[in-house]
């Protein structure tokens, strides 16, 4: 539920300040089919305005607030292109704008690119990545590319807590649009400015997010199927409402006495999941492969390590291994939350996450450490109200249920049974419905011609894996087998965290695997995922759910050739 991690940090210099008029100088879009003068139409941008009635769903209209030429203060200098910022104005005048962000490229390739945002979003994503892009494109692989890039903060500005800010949840029109909304009128504001810049509408329209941005992803693509050429989803939080009330089921079990593990001791478990199941897939990696048989066979409570019971003498508290209450949440987080009636979405479940072998937050050295804390269990204990030090998502859990659901800044969300919310249900089903992106009819998306890629790490701890595998299991059922694989591929990465892991952070060039797909009809083949962090520079192949990648036995184990793409 986080953003992408952006590249080395810039300054921008408002284009007021840039030292001449207009240069006669000028750049051609698309490959030269359109001419057009940058630095004139960087001036015009300025003053830009777009009306309320150029906007699908209802605002007050649009305004280029400023206007400014990315740079950096160190390092590699980004392709010539001027940013616009954007406010649009809401129609409750109590709801807070959308602020947005638009990259136009001097040399345009006539595509562009929605980025999605992170968590509770209420920050800028970055315009010039996405989700597990390739290092070797450097800072900038959308400008270096000739996109045109925009992205919002889905309208509303987070505070301390960033991307776990949820306290616009007590606005109606702020939450319809972090629920979607702002979808629609942010790309319809891009829409216009791209085509006025250019002079020309774009030839294709791609979305590229994570998590939050996943489930975006997948919302532009059921609600708005016309006006998408292809989207890409990485760990997808696309019922999302369901996962909040998992969260707190998660938090209420790790909230018991003694049931929260210490840095040390979820590391503990990492290496006694790591024992009995690394070798799975053939070879011993740091990475369990095969979710499927670890799942199966690792069983915490009755676990050695190094030959020692990684279960407390008697289940008591005691550091160097595990209490019963730890083993007890730490299953709770391994299994799904069934409601006592279905919500107002439709579902009756969320499901639990891969737990054993996957990064729950330990000490370490890597650069990513800290990133991949934050997303797992944190430092404290889940708390009401809930610290910045706790899990993400006790955090998120918190926020939801105090501004979304009872709208009471001093309500104990650990108070809240999220099987049993007894007051608080008809809200829970009426928030289920904005938030729970679970349409699996995506036959008009597929009739335009539009192409879906989904991908997620097996060691989520954020998002569950197993809820992405629903998705295209459901997906399946719904439209057959042969026509979802006539335009979309769903991937599983071993050992891959939610946005960044320290056993194998992916590298995969899904925008390339995208675009030759929409424009020349070309199918994603055998796909390859690159390591950057657990051995830098190994490679694995890229296995289509539900298989995963086997060691053949001989061969480099670093190399993605040494291995096969298998089922159970």
């Amino acid at each position: 539920m986080t953003t992408t991690i952006l590249p080395p940090l810039r300054r921008f210099i408002p284009l007021t300040a840039v030292a001449s008029a207009a240069l006669a100088l000028a750049a051609c879009g698309s490959g030269g089919s359109h001419s057009f003068n940058f630095d004139e139409a960087s001036l015009a941008l300025a003053k830009q305005q777009v009306a309320a009635s150029q906007i699908g769903l209802p605002t007050s209209g649009a305004t280029v607030t400023s206007t400014e030429t990315p740079s950096v203060a160190t390092g590699a200098q980004p392709p010539a292109s001027v940013r616009a910022n954007i406010s649009i104005a809401p129609v409750d005048p109590g709801a807070p704008a959308i602020k947005m962000g638009l990259l136009l490229p001097k040399e345009w390739n006539g595509k562009v690119v929605m980025v999605g945002g992170g968590g509770y979003n209420g920050v800028m994503p970055s315009l010039y990545t996405y989700p597990a892009a390739p290092a070797s494109q450097g800072a900038y692989p959308l400008l270096n590319q000739g996109y045109a890039v925009f992205g919002s903060d889905s309208g509303h500005q987070a505070g301390a807590a960033g991307s776990r800010d949820g306290s616009f949840g007590t606005n109606d029109e702020a939450v319809a649009n972090f629920s979607g909304a702002a979808l629609k009128k942010v790309s319809d504001v891009a829409d216009v400015l791209v085509t006025r810049f250019y002079g020309r509408k774009p030839d294709k329209r791609y979305f590229m997010g994570g998590s939050t941005g996943g489930r975006e992803a997948l919302a532009v693509a059921q609600k708005w199927p016309s006006e998408w050429d292809g989207v890409v989803a990485w760990y997808p939080a696309w019922n999302a409402a369901s996962l909040d009330l998992q969260f707190g089921r998660i938090s209420r079990a790790f909230a018991q006495p003694g049931a929260y593990p210490s840095l040390g001791q979820r590391k503990l478990l990492r290496q006694a999941a790591l024992e009995k199941c690394d070798a799975l897939d053939g070879v011993q990696d740091g990475v369990v492969s095969n979710v499927a048989a670890c799942n199966s066979q690792f069983d915490p409570a009755t676990a050695t390590l190094n030959g020692q019971p990684l279960r407390c003498a008697a289940g008591a508290s005691q550091e160097g291994c595990l209490s019963d209450a730890m083993i007890s949440a730490l299953k709770t987080y391994n299994s799904e939350i069934r409601f006592s009636a279905p919500l107002g979405s439709g579902e009756t479940q969320y499901p639990g996450f891969n737990v054993w072998g996957s990064e729950l937050g330990e000490e370490g050295s890597s650069p990513l450490q800290p990133t991949v804390n934050l997303l797992a269990m944190n430092t404290t204990a889940p708390a009401s109200p809930a610290p910045l030090t706790a899990p993400y998502w006790a955090v998120f859990w918190d926020q939801w249920v105090r501004y979304f659901v009872t709208r009471d800044a001093n309500f104990d969300a650990l108070s809240l049974d999220p099987q049993n919310p007894g007051p608080w249900t008809d809200r829970i089903n009426q928030l289920t419905k904005l938030q729970d992106i679970n349409s699996t009819d995506l036959s008009a998306f597929n009739k335009r011609g539009g192409k879906l890629l989904m991908a997620h790490g097996t060691a989520d701890v954020l998002v569950s894996t197993r809820a992405t595998e629903q998705y295209w299991q459901r997906l399946e059922q719904t439209m057959g087998a042969s026509a979802v694989k006539s335009f979309a591929r769903y991937y599983e990465v071993p050992g891959y965290g939610h946005a960044a892991s320290t056993a194998f952070n992916a590298n995969w060039d899904s925008l390339k695997a995208l675009d030759q797909w929409v424009t020349a009809g070309t199918a994603p083949g055998a796909q390859v995922v690159s390591d950057t962090a657990g051995v830098p520079g190994r490679t694995r192949p890229l296995c289509e759910y539900p298989t995963w990648p086997r060691y053949k036995g001989s061969g480099d184990v670093n190399v993605a050739d040494s291995y096969s793409c298998e089922s159970n």
